[in-house]
């Protein structure tokens, strides 16, 4: 079992109850300045063939907090315009109008700048450990009561017990009929030859408790890009050497004691009571040095 000692997390701040702000009614777009937290594995469209969810922080008033950036389809960026996990960015975008969750936002992709990246843990931390949650059994709660509640959280984990990884059961029909669709509809003189998006070889499921008093554990999918970029350096590999090697990235290194690890979580549209991890929040412990010269 990986534990992560809660008295060893003084820098998070208490888990907080409050709603987020209203979705804002925005006619024309407006400039948001993001760090980019969660970079989430794309899924089958019928619009875009392809797309993936982006979780990010608002950094600048009056657009702060979580904010989820979708659609994005990173195919077809230019390379000026592909970003990292972790780059500060600014683009231009609207809230989102057919999706009721207040922290999405449409994103207009060709005006993405890089601004800089954060290398280093400690910058990262400064901006992020403040907003750690302790409890997704709060969360899960709030969806359940109010579909517009809060739909992106930081969750921290208390113990770890597993990651289970397991063979990709393949693309439903339905998300291949979307492929199918957005491939026939692509213009004949479209100079790429566009290939329909391959499945991931593995899925991944964490289970864990979060901090919260009486929490009974949970039990929810890795939509993490990185896991899947990683499958596809495992190829040759048998599938049991490429689960090792991917439970020793994302359960023994990842979630290692001396790591104070954290879930970045988000819902579906569809299916707001329903939470995934798009990513995992781990940055070593500090020391006790630090610790104090920071809580003076």
């Amino acid at each position: 079992m990986w534990v992560v000692p809660l008295e060893q997390l003084p820098l998070w701040g208490p888990s907080s109850s409050e709603q987020p702000p209203p979705k804002p009614v925005l006619t024309r777009p407006t400039t948001l300045r993001l760090l980019i937290t969660v970079k989430a594995a794309p899924n089958p469209s019928a619009r875009y063939g392809e797309t993936a969810c982006v979780g990010a922080l608002g950094l600048d008033a009056p657009w702060t907090g979580w904010i989820r950036l979708y659609p994005i389809h990173f195919r077809d960026l230019v390379d000026d315009n592909k970003f990292r996990k972790y780059d500060v960015v600014r683009l231009d975008a609207l809230p989102a109008r057919q999706d009721q969750r207040r922290e999405s936002w449409k994103p207009i992709v060709g005006t993405i700048t890089t601004e800089r990246h954060l290398a280093n843990w400690q910058s990262r931390r400064n901006l992020l450990d403040s907003l750690i949650e302790d409890s997704m059994c709060q969360l899960n709660k709030q969806a359940r009561d109010d579909p517009s509640a809060r739909s992106i959280a930081l969750i921290r984990a208390a113990d770890i017990s597993d990651l289970q990884v397991r063979r990709h059961p393949g693309w439903s029909t339905k998300d291949r009929k979307k492929m199918a669709g957005y491939l026939n509809q692509l213009d004949l003189l479209e100079p790429a030859q566009r290939s329909p998006l391959q499945e991931p070889r593995f899925t991944g499921t964490y289970r864990y408790r979060c901090a919260g008093h009486q929490c009974r554990g949970h039990q929810q999918t890795l939509l993490d890009w990185e896991f899947v970029a990683l499958q596809r350096h495992l190829t040759q590999l048998t599938d049991a050497e490429a689960i090792d090697q991917l439970r020793h990235k994302f359960l023994t290194q990842l979630c290692a004691a001396d790591r104070d690890v954290a879930f970045y979580v988000g819902n579906q549209a569809a299916r707001p009571q329903s939470f995934s991890i798009g990513g995992v929040y781990a940055p070593k412990r500090p020391t006790e040095r630090y610790r104090l010269r920071v809580n003076r």
